[in-house]
């Protein structure tokens, strides 16, 4: 009987690829070309790995699902959202926290986004998880970053053709108000907002698999969440986590929270392994699909 497989594909955006020149098409709007906005080192060879595997094993693939960063220009998390106190703009990779804010070396531009801002910084830095990092504005929606990875888009294009079926798309970040960097949920949860919480459906599609191979951008931050808020919630024998590491890397400067991550969960009984490992296994799920390997 065909094992159920599942591939986890997280933010395989073109804001978060180091891709090269040829990647990058003109923008009519500026005369100049598109630029990705966070470029994670390594992400554009990962990128090409992960499209290979789906190519070569896709009839071993039974589900695939993808996350998409995907965020409005104004965020708490972008440098539109906060002013020093000098009336200077905020740049980017700036951390943020709530001692600042009421010290007000940064405050919100909109006066009265101050009382929210202090609540969410408050409760984030209660959570122990992270600080507030401003980011470039990145993934936009709409915007030519918010798009995959032409190679990856092309490759599960190629596996919805050929099993008839569709890959789930699970956006995240649209919320202005909170970090998203975990697909299954926001780092400060809305009330009012059921796409920032628990994530319960996506969760139990996960515990359906017999393995979950997981892939994707950036390894330090939104792997990171993601993989941790799973881990958290599955309930489930661990095992069957993969991470694909030759299809992952961290933000620069983030390379030590990276290694870290993958100790804590290769502790926790998330398996590693890299492309050529997992090949073998989609192409004798291939097999049994087609009736050649009784197993």
């Amino acid at each position: 009987m065909k094992r159920n497989l599942h591939l986890l594909i997280i933010d395989p955006q073109n804001d978060f690829c180091d891709l090269p020149a040829s990647y990058l098409p003109d923008n009519p709007a500026t005369r100049a070309r598109h630029a990705p906005a966070l470029p994670v080192p390594g992400a554009h060879q990962d990128m090409l790995r992960l499209a290979g595997l789906i190519n070569r094993g896709r009839a071993g693939l039974t589900a695939i699902s993808i996350t998409l960063d995907s965020h409005h220009r104004f965020d708490i998390a972008h440098p539109t959202f906060w002013i020093a106190s000098d009336g200077a703009p905020v740049a980017p990779y700036t951390e943020i926290s709530a001692a600042d804010v009421r010290a007000e070396k940064f405050l919100p531009r909109h006066p009265a986004a101050l009382p929210l801002a202090l609540n969410y910084l408050d409760k984030l830095e209660a959570a122990g998880r992270y600080r507030l990092m401003v980011w470039p504005v990145h993934c936009e929606i709409g915007t030519w970053g918010n798009n995959v990875h032409d190679d990856v888009r092309a490759a599960y294009g190629a596996w919805e053709e050929a099993s008839l079926g569709i890959v789930a798309k699970l956006a995240k970040g649209s919320n202005p108000w909170t970090e998203h960097y975990s697909a299954v949920m926001a780092e400060v949860p809305d009330a009012d907002d059921p796409d920032t919480q628990l994530n319960t459906g996506f969760i139990a599609t996960l515990a359906e698999a017999d393995q979950v191979y997981i892939a994707g951008e950036a390894g330090s931050h939104c792997v990171k969440a993601t993989v941790e808020h799973i881990v958290e919630h599955l309930g489930q024998p661990l095992s069957k986590l993969v991470l694909l590491t030759d299809c992952i890397s961290p933000v620069a400067g983030f390379a030590p929270q990276y290694q870290a991550f993958l100790q804590a969960m290769q502790a926790r009984g998330v398996q590693l392994m890299q492309t050529a490992d997992v090949l073998p296994e989609l192409l004798a799920n291939a097999s049994r699909g087609l009736g050649t390997d009784p197993a």
